[in-house]
């Protein structure tokens, strides 16, 4: 069995290669548009929540508060009664903000000095961090010039102090390039593998293999195979001009990185098997193809975050495999999350794939008879 499902990988692997279209598809799309996104590609941000840790009881804290909650770019989610409370809301995602305001804010300003006020982002996104820090600084501004007119022109105002968790420089490529990873790995997969039954379909190679002594579910496997091999090659590319040429660390294990990398690519190889079993010619496996990619692609929060939209659309996102995997991405360059913490992403992209190549086994019997 294994020569047999050898030698059909070869033959799969020449098949492509010798193809001038074939070999530009693989390589020549994921490096440009890498570039591009890495260079281009921007973000924005609907709704923040925000969570208040306010150690000041006095008047001025309690303004200051109020103006953020009553602000429409704003949503207080949680008022924390400890600094340990912090951590786990943005690690988390629930907040994209901490504001933290310490004991003697009210009396400092009152006594004519400057007051601190401490601003904690979540610097995963930098762009949403940037455009959360401009709507501080609007209220920051709209906080001191009230406070001057009530104060009869004193100078004393509120200092903003600002912190970016886990991006501290928000750097916009150190959220983009990641995703690149996920996007360019499905979208490389997904062609290779949808494309390669009806390939030999429209050529007439495939009643070829219908008389050789391969079984269907090793036709299955030689053709899935290569798009495994190719996929975790170009992933591999994207991950290493991230970190070499983009300068994105990568802050967590590599294992977590190519244990998700392994189960994405079995969720996508199984997408793109069971879109060429049913296709009859390259043009519809395309098709296929990119009726699959643009909703995963969208519903998987590398666009648009997933918490903006309704919740009807969150529900059906937990069928798209991109989303976990830009989870495990962003996770282990920016956050260096362990393995652990990530358990609950895999198994979702790991039955994903084995209900996918099910189905293409299935309809692959199916068709072939």
């Amino acid at each position: 069995m294994l020569p047999r499902i050898l030698a059909l990988m070869i033959k799969e692997f020449l098949a492509l290669l010798k193809d001038k279209r074939s070999r530009t598809v693989v390589f020549v799309p994921p490096i440009l548009q890498l570039l591009v996104f890495g260079y281009a590609a921007t973000f924005d941000l609907n709704r923040i929540p925000f969570a208040v840790y306010n150690e000041d009881p006095g008047p001025a804290s309690r303004d200051l508060v109020a103006r953020f909650a009553g602000s429409p770019n704003f949503r207080e989610v949680a008022v924390l009664a400890h600094q340990k409370q912090i951590s786990p809301l943005v690690d988390t995602k629930r907040v994209l903000l901490v504001l933290h305001i310490g004991p003697t804010f009210s009396r400092d300003l009152f006594g004519g000095r400057s007051a601190p006020v401490q601003v904690i982002l979540d610097g995963r996104n930098s762009n949403t961090a940037a455009v959360l820090l401009s709507y501080v600084n609007t209220i920051m501004t709209g906080f001191n010039l009230g406070w001057q007119e009530r104060a009869g022109g004193a100078t004393a105002q509120a200092r903003l102090e600002t912190r970016a968790w886990f991006n501290p420089n928000l750097v916009s490529r150190w959220f983009i390039v990641p995703g690149i990873v996920g996007l360019l790995t499905l979208v490389v997969t997904t062609l290779v593998t949808a494309l390669s039954v009806a390939r030999e379909r429209e050529q007439g190679t495939f009643d070829q293999l219908l008389v050789t002594p391969f079984r269907p579910g090793e036709i299955l496997l030689g053709k899935a195979l290569p798009g495994f091999i190719i996929g975790l090659f170009e992933a591999t590319l994207i991950i290493l001009l991230a970190v070499l040429w983009f300068q994105i660390p990568l802050r967590g294990s590599l294992l977590t990185l190519y244990a998700g990398l392994l189960c994405f690519l079995l969720s996508t190889v199984g997408m793109g098997l069971m879109i060429s079993s049913l296709a009859v010619t390259q043009q519809q496996g395309l098709l296929g193809a990119f009726l699959f990619l643009v909703p995963c692609i969208i519903l998987s929060g590398f666009a648009t975050p997933i918490a903006n939209m309704p919740d009807w659309v969150q529900q059906i996102t937990y069928l798209d495999p991109l989303r976990y995997f830009l989870i495990i991405l962003r996770g282990v360059f920016l956050q260096g999350t362990p393995f652990h913490l990530l358990a609950d992403q895999f198994w979702p992209m790991a039955l994903i794939g084995v209900v996918n190549l099910l189905l293409a086994g299935y309809l692959f019997r199916h068709r072939l008879y």
